[in-house]
């Protein structure tokens, strides 16, 4: 028998990973064979799992709560679960799925099985992901036309930055000048003049 590793992965630091944990101490894993990545998992560039791939050797079992906490991407875990099974010869546990269980049927029929359920589960969890990005933008989409802005606030101007800007339009005075004026780097002032003549042309529309 080999050694027992775990892999616990949230999406970002405020996310907890006590479940995760608990489920791996249930299952046996030593304390110190359990890594953890605080990344999402778009992709397999995360530097726990990598360091835990240079770690797994034949006949070690790897342990992980849900087939999402390996990844996200439905391609990038059925090569991963390929590559640690047959390429390194790990067997895998998914402790929510025990179907997914490669230590178990390891006959013809059992590893079809398992097979099986991998690629239905990935392809759920890579479908969800595809869904939630598509909410998000509907939902960004909806609240621009409500008006809601996105990204970081204004800073105000100055009192006399529509003055000075108008001023600078109509050819009385130079860029420079009307930034000068406004007590204002010239590019700031170029770039507030631009959102100003803009809103000044729709609001006239």
């Amino acid at each position: 028998m080999g050694n027992s590793y775990g892999y616990v992965r949230v999406s970002t630091s405020e996310q907890n990973e006590d479940r995760q944990r608990l489920a791996m101490q249930l299952a046996q894993v030593p304390e110190g064979n359990i890594y953890m990545d605080k990344q999402s998992g778009k992709d397999f560039e995360r530097p726990m799992y990598r360091r835990l791939l240079r770690q797994l050797k034949k006949d070690d079992v790897l342990y992980i709560k849900s087939i999402d906490r390996l990844g996200r991407n439905y391609e990038e875990v059925l090569e991963q679960w390929r590559m640690l099974t047959k390429e390194k010869k790990v067997d895998i546990v998914v402790l929510d799925m025990p179907l997914l269980d490669t230590r178990r049927g390891k006959d013809l029929i059992g590893t079809f099985l398992s097979d099986i359920v991998l690629q239905v589960l990935s392809f759920v969890a890579e479908n969800e992901r595809k869904n939630i990005r598509e909410r998000q933008r509907e939902g960004i989409e909806a609240a621009r036309l409500r008006g809601v802005r996105f990204g970081r606030p204004r800073t105000p101007v100055p009192e006399n930055f529509e003055q000075a800007c108008g001023k600078w339009i109509s050819g009385e005075i130079s860029g420079r000048e009307a930034a000068k004026q406004c007590n204002m780097p010239s590019s700031s002032f170029y770039r507030k003049a631009g959102d100003f003549h803009s809103e000044e042309l729709s609001g006239s529309q």
